[in-house]
Formats: structure tokens, sequence, C-alpha cells
């Protein structure tokens, strides 16, 4: 994979990066619902789900309630099958639901928020959801959390809880970051696989036996051409499953605790940076140009092209695709033996224009998804994320849902020490820039220190333009 012209190519790899971030579920691709109503626009499929028992006399008349969700065909299908079940269980309820792949679903969303017109209840993307909150469009759900939910018997709550304590949606699945690795290259390389106890400079001591140019030599050998790699000791890209967990370990990060105040120019995250674009300059990890000679920034691994990844829970099902013989152990951790991973809880909110009768029926909605066991079950073998509810995602329905990975004990214990990624009401704005002056340096076309000023000064100005004008 010759590399040629690297700093021509800086301003389109920075903007690819920063929309492959999103569509953290699984159910993202481009493959939508399987049909569409008249009512529906183009690109979304409208149906109407509803109970045939008779409303009931507690509930009075039926209320009519507007769902939405990104999908794929598998996933579309099943969610109607649940939502027929809901319907089934409460006659007063009827759900008229709106699906898209997940790039138009939220192109379609924001322009319904705008407008008021948009869902009574809908799911997000784990890392909009303080965006709705900060911006007024969903409801604050404390009341009713504390209410009908308890707290101790769901995975990710707290990911949807504010400085002020205030929670504003329910996950409706768990995704987070652990260290996939091919077993097959470790093997051939005979390198043991990779451990519980590993530090980052063990990771990348050890990616550097597995990354292998053109002529067979490791990036170890005398003659080694970085320039032309055949297969990378660790594929990295962008926040969620590239910097982010990488600057936390080390003690870094973007964003203070009130989401208003960039940190990026620190030593934690220069120390963290000089580990990042060491690796990247050795060709051991793939940088933003590497990148471009795949399909996808997430093709990488099950094209066996590389010998590890940081990856979220949803990249178990393209690794089972591509018959990879592989599994998962935890990220590694930081030099003062501090460990994170990126965690995002795809979450139910609810509209916070809709009336308070409509509200009340999306919270039934919302309820009946994290309560009932035989939901969960039947989502959870999709195999797209971890299960919200505890006793279903430490049962062996979750933990021995397939034959790979085997150590998926692995994605639980990481959620001991997740962290969000910063998310607040300008999340993609401050991802972009920080992505575009990281690049710089991960592709040496700037020093790492003035990668970081620049950084520093770029978000800071994108958290200035919203939180200082509202």
């Amino acid at each position: 994979m010759e590399k040629k012209g690297k700093k021509f190519m800086l301003l389109a790899a920075a903007a690819s990066l920063t929309m492959a971030v999103a569509g953290c579920g699984g159910a993202n691709n481009n493959n939508g619902a399987a049909s569409s109503s008249s009512s529906a626009p183009a690109g979304t499929a409208a149906s109407t789900a509803s109970g045939s028992a008779p409303a009931s006399a507690a509930g009075g008349e039926k209320t009519e309630i507007l769902l939405g969700y990104y999908s794929d065909e598998k996933s579309d299908s099943k969610m109607k099958e649940l939502i027929g079940q809901f319907t089934a269980a409460h006659p007063n309820i009827s759900v008229k639901t709106q699906s898209a792949p997940y790039g138009q679903f939220y192109q379609k969303l924001d322009t319904q928020i705008a407008a008021g017109t948009a869902p009574d209840v809908w799911l997000s993307d784990g890392v909009y959801v303080m965006k709705y909150a900060e911006r007024g469009a969903v409801r604050d759900l404390t009341d009713w959390i504390a209410k009908d939910l308890k707290a101790d018997d769901y995975y990710g709550l707290e990911y949807n809880k504010d400085a002020d304590g205030k929670y504003w949606g329910v996950p409706q699945g768990i995704q987070v970051g652990v260290l996939f690795y091919n077993k097959d290259l470790f093997d051939k390389a005979k390198v043991s696989y990779p451990t519980d106890d590993w530090t980052w400079e063990d990771l990348k001591k050890t990616a550097a036996r597995l990354t292998v140019d053109a002529k067979g030599k490791t990036a170890e050998e005398s003659g080694f051409d970085k320039n032309n790699v055949n297969q990378f000791g660790l594929t990295f890209f962008s926040i969620t499953e590239g910097w982010f967990s990488v600057l936390k370990s080390y003690g870094g990060g973007v964003l203070d605790e009130t989401g208003t105040k960039s940190i990026i120019d620190s030593e934690p995250n220069k120390k963290a940076f000089e580990w990042m674009v060491d690796g990247m300059s050795r060709g051991i990890i793939t940088d933003p140009v590497d990148l471009k000679s795949f399909q996808s920034n997430t093709a990488v691994f099950p094209s066996g092209s590389a010998a590890m990844r940081i990856g979220l829970y949803a990249r178990v099902l393209a690794a089972n695709e591509a018959g990879l013989n592989y599994d998962v152990t935890l990220l590694p951790k930081g030099p003062d033996g501090k460990r994170s991973a990126p965690v995002i809880a795809n979450s139910w909110v609810v509209n916070a224009k809709s009336s308070d009768v409509k509200a009340q029926a999306a919270w039934e909605w919302v309820k009946y998804w994290a309560t009932q066991d035989d939901v969960q079950k039947q989502w959870a073998e999709l195999g797209e994320a971890i299960p919200v509810k505890k006793s279903i995602a430490e049962s062996d329905v979750f933990l021995k849902g397939g034959d790979k990975p085997a150590n998926r004990q692995a994605f639980l214990d990481s959620l001991s020490f997740a962290q969000t990624l910063d998310v607040n009401a300008v999340w993609e704005e401050w991802v972009g820039k920080f992505n575009e002056n990281a690049q710089r340096a991960f592709l040496g076309d700037q020093s790492i220190d003035e990668a970081l000023k620049s950084a520093n000064t770029d978000v800071q100005k994108v958290l200035d333009d919203f939180y200082k004008k509202k």
C-alpha cells in the first residue's frame, strides 16, 4: 500500500473520519426498511401497529404515537415484531413507525425537530442524546426512571445523565470498546495473544512483530518498508475506535467535566500523541491515508489486513461474517495503570414537544423495552449490542450467544472503566475540529505541540460559539 502524496489527502481524510464516528448501533448500513407507506417521504418507512383487543377502560381512548428508529432490513423486521408485541400488551396504544438507514434517519430527524414534527419517541445514537437535551428537543426522564426502573438492574443509565443529575434517555443497547485480535495472524508469527495486563507500550511492541511489508519483512527487521505495508499491527481511526481511549488512559482528554472547556493542550495528551505518532510513523498503526486503501475505515480488520483493532461490540458482526479466527480482551493500560474504554449507549428519548398523553404512551414503550426480559432476549439474538438489562447481559443469552468471540465477558468487564465520548450539544463540530488537527500530527505535517495548541483553540471556539450565546 504505497503512501504517496499524503499531505494532499489530508483534508479529504479529515472529512471522512468525522462522519465515520457515527452509526454506532450496528443497524446502520444502506439497506433500509423493506417497505414504505404512501404517507412516508422517500427513504423512510412508515407503518402502524396496534393491538387487536379493545381499548381498556382504565386507559380511556386509544393514543397513537410515532416511534422513530434507524435500521437495516433485519433489525427493522425484529423491531416491528417487538412493537406488535407491545401493542398487544397495551391495547390502548397504537404505534406508527418511521424508520430509515442511519444517515437518512438523522437527516430527516433534524428537519423534523426544527419543524416541531419529530416522532414522539425515537432511538438516538448515544453521542446525540446530550445534543438533544441541551437544545431542548427531548424530555427530562428523571422522575419516570426513578419511579419505574431500578437503576441497579441496568447497564448504561448513567451515560445519559447530565452534570445536574438529570436523565435524558434510557439505553436501548450498549456499545463498549475492547481490543480485537486475529488469532491466526498471532499464531503465524508465533506471538503470544494479548493479556489483560498489557500496557499501550506492550501493544505497540507486539504490533511491530505483526506488521509485515510487501516483501515479508516485519517492522522489527532491517529493510522494512513502512510505505508499503501489507499487514498492520493495529488499525486505528478517529475518536471512538482510535485516539479517545489512548488520551484517557494516559490521563488526558478533550473536555472538562462541564463539557464547555477544552483541556486538549496538556502534558498527558502530548505523551499519548507521542505514542500514536510514533506507531504511525513506523508503519505499525494505520494512519489516515493508509485507511484510504480500504473500502471503509472499519474494513481493515475483517479483511485480515490488521492483527488488532480497537472495536465496539457491533464489530463482531463483520468479524464473524468474514469468518475470522479472533477473540477480544480488555484495552491496554496507560503508563500509570489507568484504563479507559469508549462507551456509547444508543437510547430511547421522548420528544419534549409531544403532549403529556403521547409522552406517557411513549414512556410505556421505553419502559416495556427496558423491563421485559423477553424483549431483551429477542433483541440480543440479533447480535448488534450488549443488552441493557444486567440479568440478560450476564446470562448465556449474551455470553454464549455465538461461537465468536469466546471472551464476551471482556465487554461487560470493560463497562467498569468505560467513559462516554465527552458528548455535548456540539459534539460533532468539536470532533471534526479535533480530527483536522490530530491528523496533521499523525501525518507529520505539524509537530505534536503545534497540533495540540491549534486543536485546543479550534475546539474552544466551537464551544464558545454555542455556550456563550445560550
